[in-house]
């Protein structure tokens, strides 16, 4: 009887593992169903997260592409901060705010009109150049030349001859061209008015120095002279190291190129290691940094009006020969031509700032985007004396006689 009830409780419980089998099976379905729904869940919601994040994307993009393709007409004055004497002067952007500079004095405003300090002098024909943290500023014709940074006066030199031109590094040295007829000068000083360098040319000797630039660091010069043999212009490029890598160098001098039938007023620095000289017909692009050396050629078929640059670009005003107008043209460190538009009409003034070129004359104005985009054509309100943009749409400093204005381009 005993093993009778045995086999029956086993029975029973053999019959309840195999009732509770199909149902533990379907537990497990019903779990990895639920998985598979919550998975489709979360990519459906992935899937339109993505699709509105793009929706968003394309929606600002459409608003800049509005914004940065069409060419506005107008401005709108936003802000307005007045300054005294600001007819008598003029200005020059300078690391984040303007210097203003007249015969009496200078001074340097941030981008609200607030004079952050002010320095008197006496020069009758100021000329002012600036490269990275430093500013100077001579009396052209006269002895006087003032050296600054953005915190104030760095030091004073006096010439013992009338100055030409001069140029200064971000490092505060000056290079200066002394004119004389018979035999000018170029010297460098320090911020202190210490003379570093001499150097002396001649017109049937190294020719006559049409211009000069300084290297970041004050340490390389080019000079630009003027040649002329047997009745014909030409130029010779000198490169002075005054570093370590000009000890061993004769009186400094480096490389000294010849370029027949050209002449070139312009020579300057893009940084410390590329300079740049521009021909009457070509462009010429050296690259090194203790040693430079000539790197690319540029041929020019067309006359230059205007040569200007930014640390970036080179660039360059063309005339357009049988046609109207002029053309505009930027090119990169290698020489390349990256911008290439036609416009009419003259500006005196032409400025790289960033990815843009400014010109104007007067009230007129107009921007081209580094992409080749007219951004504005038109007149602003008074005459123009410096400009350039700020953070915003459309923004922009635009310095006059009433003293400073923010305005932006409207249509």
């Amino acid at each position: 009887m005993k093993l009778r009830k045995k086999s029956k409780l086993q029975g029973e419980q053999e019959k309840e593992q195999t009732q509770k089998m199909p149902t533990e099976g379907m537990e497990d379905y019903s779990i990895e169903e639920l998985e598979e729904q919550i998975k489709s869940h979360k990519t459906k919601m992935r899937r339109r997260t993505i699709i509105g994040t793009a929706a968003v994307i394309l929606a600002l993009i459409g608003v800049y592409l509005v914004i940065q393709l069409q060419t506005y007409t107008s401005v709108r004055t936003i802000d307005v901060y007045r300054s005294e004497n600001s007819g008598n002067s003029s200005y020059k952007e300078f690391a984040d705010g303007v210097l203003k500079y007249s015969r009496d004095g200078i001074s340097f405003l941030n981008r609200k009109g607030e004079e952050e300090w002010n320095q008197s002098y006496q020069i009758q024909n100021p000329v002012i150049t600036v490269y990275g943290e430093s500013a100077a500023v001579a009396d052209k014709g006269g002895n006087s030349i003032e050296v600054f940074t953005k915190e104030g006066l760095k030091g004073e030199i006096e010439t013992t001859r009338p100055i030409e031109k001069i140029a200064v590094s971000s490092q505060g040295i000056v290079a200066a061209i002394l004119k004389d007829d018979a035999s000018p000068q170029i010297i460098c000083y320090d911020a202190a008015g210490n003379v570093l360098a001499e150097l002396s040319a001649s017109l049937t000797g190294t020719g006559y120095p049409l211009n000069i630039s300084l290297s970041d660091d004050g340490t390389i010069l080019l000079v630009s002279y003027l040649v002329i043999q047997n009745g014909k212009a030409s130029t010779n490029v000198y490169y002075y190291n005054f570093g370590e890598g000009g000890k061993e160098a004769d009186n400094y001098e480096i490389v000294t190129d010849n370029y027949e039938d050209m002449t070139a007023p312009s020579a300057f620095f893009l940084d410390q290691e590329t300079s740049v000289i521009v021909g009457n017909n070509q462009l010429l692009i050296y690259k090194g940094k203790e040693t430079p050396k000539l790197a690319q050629t540029v041929e020019l078929e067309k006359e230059i009006k205007s040569v200007f640059y930014s640390t970036r670009y080179i660039g360059l005003i063309l005339k357009n020969e049988g046609e109207e107008g002029n053309e505009l043209c930027l090119y990169n460190k290698n020489g390349k031509k990256v911008l290439s538009e036609n416009f009419s009409g003259d500006y005196s003034n032409v400025k790289i700032c960033g990815s843009q070129v400014i010109m104007y004359e007067g009230k007129k104005c107009s921007v081209f985007t580094r992409n080749g985009i007219k951004k504005f054509d038109g007149e602003l309100n008074e005459t123009i004396q410096e400009m350039f943009p700020i953070l915003g749409v459309n923004k922009y400093i635009v310095m006059n006689a009433n003293g400073m204005e923010v305005v932006r381009f409207v249509k």
